[in-house]
């Protein structure tokens, strides 16, 4: 069976000497070739450790990485970073200053290496014209196209990508992370991606792994992270559900949520409902009525162009909603939530799709 580009296998690392803070727990994850993984999740959940990991500038407290099945990290073994051939793009480009774009390109290349590879690089990221400028003499797209450049100059099968895309515009941004996929198609290289946006992870990459605090919580395709959202963090983190918990009604006909009443299916068992099941609540299920005596309140909203995204203090938890622009609420606006009729949520841990029942 041919070896995966990258296999990483019970991996565990920590900053702590006493190893009582870990900064990664149990990591298992394969990376098939010619595939881009997203590493995703919010600011300190591991995901660049994981990734200086792969290139070899940390060594594993426990667990290994293997690069086309071949070991190279574990607590006994580290091979150095120059000899895994892994690419590798960093967040702020780190280029030579005092080299010009070519020989920035050309900088990777092993003795003897042929540079046509780096002409062609050049062209394919549209910097032939430019390869005489200096990095200062580029703009912030072109600074990122070199660096992607250089790494993939010397043909590594994997790239490693540290949020490659947070220094730049907008409009800039969004035309090189959809023009990334086929540059490493083109280059027959794999990929993996660190990113904290859940829409870039989604829209370019063929799959997912979703960390919190260290831990796998899911690593699965835009499609399936969508549709089966494995623990409620990711739904909330990932899809921006709102995350509720969810009970049996006493009369045994339904189950309950604190903004209505859920479906029972026919075949759902009561006793299989645990204390902490909840149901992942999308913004657009939730309706808002403008009620004087009502016990939540807006607290925020945000113009999205085509509608309103509202956040609503309920009880102890913040809520997000996304109505028409023609629901127009201010701030400070007492008011009332329900689930729109018939709209679906997810229950957890079943991962069942419930029906909202009609008030």
């Amino acid at each position: 069976m041919e070896s995966l580009p990258v296999e990483i296998d019970g991996l565990w690392h920590s900053y702590d000497p006493s190893l009582a803070d870990w900064t990664l727990q149990e990591i298992n994850l394969g990376l098939q070739s010619g595939e881009l993984v997203g590493l995703l999740g919010p600011s300190g959940c591991g995901k660049t450790t994981l990734l200086r990991l792969i290139a070899g500038f940390e060594r594993p407290i426990r667990g290994s990485i293997r690069l086309h099945g071949q070991e190279v990290a574990s607590p006994q073994l580290s091979v150095a970073a120059e000899r895994r051939g892994v690419g590798m793009v960093f967040q702020d480009y780190a280029l030579f200053p005092h080299l010009n774009a070519w020989d920035n390109t050309c900088f990777g290349l092993r003795r003897g290496q042929d540079s046509a590879r780096a002409a062609w690089l050049l062209e394919l990221l549209g910097l032939e014209e430019l390869r005489a400028r200096y990095p200062h003499e580029l703009s912030g797209g072109q600074r990122q196209r070199l660096a992607l450049a250089r790494a993939l100059a010397p043909a590594p099968s994997v790239v490693l990508l540290d949020e490659p895309f947070s220094n730049l515009d907008v409009e800039v941004r969004l035309r090189l992370r959809s023009e990334l996929p086929s540059v490493l198609n083109a280059c027959g290289a794999s990929g993996v991606l660190v990113t904290h946006d859940p829409e870039e992870a989604l829209a370019i990459c063929s799959r997912v792994a979703v960390l919190r605090d260290g831990r796998l919580h899911q690593c699965a395709s835009p499609k399936e992270l969508v549709e089966s959202p494995a623990t409620p963090f990711v739904g909330s983190f990932v899809l921006q559900r709102n995350v509720l918990p969810v009970w049996n009604d006493s009369a045994g006909d339904c189950l309950r949520c604190p903004l209505g009443d859920l479906e029972r299916p026919d075949d759902f068992q009561v006793d299989s409902l645990p204390e902490e099941a909840t149901v992942l609540v999308a913004p657009e299920a939730i309706t808002l009525h403008e009620d004087a005596d009502g016990k939540d309140e807006v607290v925020g909203r945000e113009f999205l162009g085509h509608s309103w995204m509202y956040r609503v203090r309920s009880g102890d938890r913040q809520l997000r909603l996304l109505r028409p622009l023609a629901e127009d609420y201010q701030r400070g606006q007492t008011c009332r939530l329900c689930l729109q009729p018939g709209s679906s949520v997810l229950l957890h841990p079943q991962r069942r799709a419930l029906l909202s029942r009609a008030s």
